[in-house]
């Protein structure tokens, strides 16, 4: 088994595509064609990691943030970051990222969130834009059952609930070829009208390349005549941070101390209490001060995040308890999503959970 299939399958759970813009994900370091001896995952890939990867015979660290943000211009071990991978280069172990990839899917970091805290009926909190793409293309009458069909089966045409979505419209397509054509009707030359159906089927961004293999493998035409754009839609299953209900109501005060002891915190700081019971509640893992409009849009009581700022606490207007578990504590379960993810796919090596605590921040 080699690194490229490990990696795979983690991009079918949190397509890279996903990622934000500022983001870097995937092999960060390593060779996708490395035979893997053992997975370590982590939430941080630090010195310690490495050497807990070393220990553990594991050539491949799954990590959740990124080791490597920006361009590295020198790797002479002068800072963390270098040292990090200077270890991990020496000693042939790969690194892989996954970030906001992950926090982007409805069964990744905040959905775990969501898990821990009991939450129920939960849904994307802000939905993200620019992932779905609408593919156009035209082609003849009796050949489109077949295409739609393997345009399906690649992965077009999911909307929600719904699959196997389609707009079709029949028409009259024409095309002249020249002499150095090769038309599957008709003679070079020639002007010809055919009866085609126009076939519309959106798509998730990541697919796009098993899409057009399916178009270009299963389409008639020497030439393919095809329009791919991207849409201004949200996708409802994609996007940061989520939001569901408590199964029973709770105090701002109960609340809080149920917050505490599951995200294993030794602070929570929150907002004033508004003397309100706490229903329904918002989630986002690692630095969530940007979605606090968007709780507040969608009527949350509570929204449990991380690094709010002093000012930021202000923006609670006296609509919604904010409450910051720390950065480490609310992605902390990400690390064992990942391990159970991977544990269904691969037995020929072990996927271990790293018994390290990466956590930079100390409370007394």
């Amino acid at each position: 088994m080699q690194i490229k299939d490990v990696t795979s399958y983690i991009e079918q759970l949190a397509p890279l595509s996903y990622a934000e813009d500022f983001d870097n994900v995937g092999l960060l370091i390593g060779n996708y064609n490395t035979e893997v001896n053992g997975v370590l995952v982590t939430l941080d890939t630090l010195e310690e990691t490495v050497d807990e990867a070393i220990a553990k015979n594991c050539n491949l660290i799954i990590s959740f943030h990124p080791i490597v943000f920006g361009g590295l211009k020198k790797i002479n071990g002068s800072n963390y970051v270098e040292r990090v991978v200077l270890k991990a280069i020496q000693n042939n172990i790969a690194i892989y990222a996954t970030h906001t990839a992950l926090d982007n899917v409805n069964n990744g970091v905040s959905a775990k969130m969501c898990e821990v805290l009991g939450l129920q009926n939960c849904k994307t909190l802000i939905p993200k834009k620019g992932i779905i793409k609408k593919l156009t293309t035209y082609v003849p009458f009796a050949e489109a059952n077949n295409l739609r069909n393997k345009l399906f089966e690649a992965g077009a045409g999911n909307i929600g609930n719904y699959e196997n979505c389609s707009f079709n419209v029949e028409g009259k397509g024409s095309f002249k070829g020249n002499e150095d054509s090769n038309p599957v009707v008709g003679q070079k030359g020639e002007l010809r009208f055919e009866e085609e159906t126009c076939i519309s089927v959106t798509f998730n961004s990541f697919l796009e390349g098993k899409i057009l293999n399916a178009l270009f493998k299963n389409h008639p035409y020497e030439e393919v005549a095809y329009e791919i754009i991207t849409l201004d839609n949200s996708n409802q299953n994609v996007g940061m941070g989520m939001i569901g209900e408590l199964p029973s109501e709770m105090n701002e005060k109960d609340f809080l101390q149920f917050v505490k002891k599951t995200f294993k915190t030794d602070c929570v700081r929150h907002s004033e209490l508004l003397n309100k019971s706490i229903k329904k509640v918002a989630v986002l893992g690692g630095s969530g001060s940007f979605a606090i409009k968007n709780a507040i849009r969608a009527k949350a009581d509570a929204y449990i995040s991380a690094d709010f700022k002093y000012h930021e606490f202000f923006k609670a207007e006296k609509r919604i308890l904010l409450a910051d578990v720390g950065h480490y504590e609310s992605e902390q379960f990400t690390k064992n999503l990942l391990v159970d993810y991977l544990s269904k796919k691969f037995s020929t090596f072990a996927i271990i959970l790293s018994e390290k605590s990466t956590n930079p921040i100390h409370y007394i």
